[in-house]
């Protein structure tokens, strides 16, 4: 099994100093797509995508090139924000940000308020994420750690999975073994369009998820990275 797990292109999350939690594309992100789905990227079996705009019209021009009808999968959700962003100004989101970051550690796993927690977060996208991979055959095996880091083999697909920054850094915690944070999208900050590459590799009678790279935006003029 392979994972390239991608970052969605540049959103147009503020426009004339207003936030909108689902915008569309850029017109540099818009570019940025177009680059990303002129890679080569060998065989792909499928593409996974967020239900939300941003990941959806990244994964266009991928689907276009490789002749793929894209997955929608709604646990690839990014962490939902508060509805009564929409509309706010920036400057009063950048001011919660900072009294949010002061927050005791315990603190920081309910999340900001009237949005998703961070605890709810990962748990909604681990639990897709494995029970999507079951039904390609990995499937954790209980081990004395609570954090799987071994997997029955699964099926050889190679997947394109387009999302976003907290979902991609949830996912790859989760694959890789690793303790969960309320701050993954630190722990694993990515740009515009980045790739990580997940190979599914044999270890004694079962698989482990192995990460071959990390933030790859080779296909961007340095112009073009955003993050």
């Amino acid at each position: 099994m392979l994972l390239r797990l991608i970052r969605h292109a540049e959103p147009a999350y503020v426009v004339d100093g207003v936030l909108y939690n689902n915008p569309e594309l850029t017109a540099r992100g818009r570019s940025q797509a177009q680059r990303l789905a002129r890679r080569d990227w060998g065989r792909v079996d499928e593409i996974w995508v967020s239900p939300m705009v941003r990941a959806r019209q990244t994964a266009e021009p991928l689907a276009e090139r490789l002749g793929l009808a894209p997955i929608t999968r709604d646990w690839m959700h990014e962490i939902t924000a508060p509805a009564d962003w929409e509309g706010s100004p920036v400057d009063h989101l950048e001011k919660l940000f900072e009294k949010f970051n002061l927050r005791a550690i315990d603190e920081l796993w309910e999340g900001l308020p009237g949005g998703e927690s961070f605890r709810d977060f990962h748990l909604r996208v681990t639990r897709g994420l494995t029970t999507t991979l079951q039904e390609y055959g990995a499937a954790p095996i209980v081990t004395d750690d609570e954090h799987p880091n071994l997997w029955s083999a699964p099926s050889d697909v190679s997947v394109l999975f387009v999302a976003h920054g907290g979902t991609n850094a949830v996912a790859l915690t989760h694959l890789l073994g690793a303790a969960p944070t309320p701050w993954e999208w630190d722990r694993f900050e990515s740009k515009h369009t980045s790739v990580a590459t997940l190979r599914a590799r044999k270890v004694a009678h079962a698989v482990a998820f192995g990460m071959t790279g990390f933030g790859d935006v080779n296909h961007l003029a340095p112009e073009q990275v955003t993050r």
